[in-house]
């Protein structure tokens, strides 16, 4: 490709709401250009490194045994209200209607779909273990779009769904799927640690993400030194440090306090630590039940965690009016002691403790009553939960599961996952089963595996980058060599830089060739090092017979003849 004609040529300004610099360079480069919110042209350049990860992954997948199928965008909505989906991700859903009426959504994630197709045919278990995939667009109303192809609301993504007899059988492709991953992300560049993670509205029990280290991701996760557990905030898990927990209960006491409605007013005014503290959330899910989480001063509610324990969809802060009016506590001194005695008959509420708050005794907090507050609560005698269980949020500092020391809470963005969905699927979608060796039909235990390319792309601009550009890895990169020819306007010098370009095109080599006549060779080479192709190769009136190399993730500068430079590239 000769660059004189390349759509569009590089910039030097971008937008003010363009933060991340990853976006900046995409930008800046030449590789993206936004429609709208969320949505985005990929244009020649970033099209070319699209397809080169797509590439990587089609062949990973490929050599694994997965088999590529395409599905449509639009799915039948009655497909989403058969797994009851079309009320745990409603608000990310996009609708449409055909001219009969008949109700679509934009494809999201395409389980029900896939499980669709599979069940139109008689599969027996001798045909299992099945993974098929797609590349796709995909299509979520995200509340808030951000940080250029990181997020965004229109994207393509590599979505691939296994079919097993058994949970036995799944963990073998589950396993098998992680090391895919792994080995795909290395080959574009991409080290990624392996983050234990929430399976949200996906469905299932567990799941994995993929995640590549930066302070700009989204991902919050937690790990222990050697980085043998990494698992997110959502589901982090620790051993919490016990406190006063072999202590005498004393007497339990009301005493009339004039505070604030904080923690930190509480902790001030009795001069006792903050993780003696009972720290009371209340909660409304979305059928309307009211859920008390109670934890230890010193920790927040881990409100995933809490969604997974009472088997909700969504929670919502209860409002000061509701606190007052439905419960008949005060805000800022809500405690479980006698709360249920006191609530309207019609109001269901679930008191939900964290498992730290046996690791204190004689805790103090709240009355249910303005300026009143209670001093040596102790759980089992003076309030009695519905559920205890963790629905604590892990932090810095706290010790791993397993004992094996401290955790580091780091960030991170998350390329990949996959997801074990078990029966979630084939439960509830009707003649969702193979017929078994005992030639009877059974449920498929599936499970589910994501890559976005955007989002992919995005990454590895983000980590790999310098000041002038990016560097793109040589696996990923849109063209291999950056050829760029200098003092153009003398014929000797157009004429040997055209016949390079020529061989190593018919070397099979990717080449986008700098023709430019009249720029200078300091913005060709601010070009080439923002671009970020891995070898820029110049031909000049001072290079002669040789090749000017450079490497762009290297200074140096070595001169070799168009002979020995084949060799280099091997």
């Amino acid at each position: 490709m000769k660059y004189s004609k390349l759509f569009p040529k590089t910039i030097k300004q971008v937008p003010q709401d363009t933060t991340l610099k990853s976006h900046q360079l995409l930008y800046r480069g030449g590789f993206i250009r936004e429609s709208v919110a969320g949505r985005y042209y990929f244009l020649p350049l970033a099209l070319r490194v699209n397809q080169k990860i797509q590439a990587i992954i089609k062949d990973e997948m490929d050599k694994a045994g997965g088999q590529e199928l395409s599905a449509p965008i639009l799915h039948p909505i009655a497909l989403w209200k058969e797994t009851n989906r079309t009320t745990s991700v409603g608000f990310e859903l996009m609708k449409v209607k055909d001219r009969n009426e008949m109700e679509f959504v934009l494809g999201g994630t395409a389980e029900e779909m896939i499980v669709d197709l599979i069940r139109k045919f008689q599969i027996s278990y001798k045909d299992l273990p099945l993974n098929l995939y797609q590349f796709s667009t995909k299509f979520r109303d995200e509340l808030r779009a951000r940080g250029g192809l990181l997020r965004t609301r229109e994207f393509t993504m590599k979505d691939a769904y296994s079919f097993d007899v058994s949970e036995e059988e799944f963990k073998k492709e589950y396993r098998k799927m992680g090391d895919v991953y792994t080995r795909m992300f290395e080959r574009m560049g991409l080290k990624t640690i392996v983050v234990e993670s929430d399976n949200g509205y996906i469905g299932g029990e567990y799941c994995h993400e993929f995640v590549v280290e930066s302070e700009v991701g989204e991902s919050k996760f937690l790990v222990n030194k050697d980085g043998t557990y990494a698992a997110h905030e959502d589901v982090a898990r620790f051993i919490p440090e016990k406190k006063n927990a072999g202590e005498v209960e004393k007497l339990l006491q009301e005493v009339e306090v004039v505070r604030g409605a904080t923690m930190e007013d509480g902790v001030k005014l009795h001069n006792l630590p903050l993780w003696q503290q009972i720290k009371d959330v209340l909660f409304v899910d979305e059928n309307g039940r009211f859920i008390l989480a109670i934890i230890r001063g010193d920790y927040d509610v881990n409100e995933t965690k809490l969604l997974h324990i009472i088997k909700a969809y969504q929670l919502r802060h209860a409002t000061e009016e509701e606190i007052r009016e439905k419960i008949h506590s005060e805000p800022g001194f809500i405690s479980p002691v006698g709360i249920k005695d006191i609530v309207d008959k019609n109001v269901e509420l679930i008191i939900v403790a964290d498992e730290t708050l046996a690791t204190i005794k004689n805790a103090y907090g709240g009355a249910n009553k303005k300026d009143m507050d209670l001093l040596n609560m102790n759980m089992g005698r003076d309030f009695k939960p519905d559920i205890v269980a963790d629905i604590a949020l892990a932090k810095e500092g706290d010790i791993a599961p397993d004992g094996s020391g401290p955790l580091a809470v780091k960030r991170g963005i998350e390329v990949g996952n996959i997801f074990q969905l078990g029966f979630h699927y084939s439960s509830r979608m009707v003649n969702a089963t193979f017929i078994d060796k005992d030639g009877k039909p059974k449920p498929y235990y599936m499970g589910c595996y994501g890559i976005g390319l955007g989002r992919t792309m995005a990454t590895i601009a983000e980590i790999s980058n310098d000041e002038k550009g990016i560097i793109w890895p040589e696996g990923v990169a849109p063209y291999k060599i950056h050829l760029v020819g200098l003092d153009l306007e003398e014929e000797s010098v157009k004429g040997e830089a055209e016949r390079v370009y020529k061989l190593l095109q018919a070397e099979g080599l990717e080449v986008l060739f700098d023709d430019r006549i009249g720029i200078s060779a300091g913005e060709k080479f601010a070009d080439a090092d923002l671009i970020g192709i891995p070898y820029r190769v110049v031909v000049s009136k001072k290079t002669g017979d040789k090749l000017e190399v450079k490497k762009r993730s290297e200074k140096e500068i070595g001169f070799y003849t168009l002979e020995e430079f084949l060799k280099i590239l091997g």
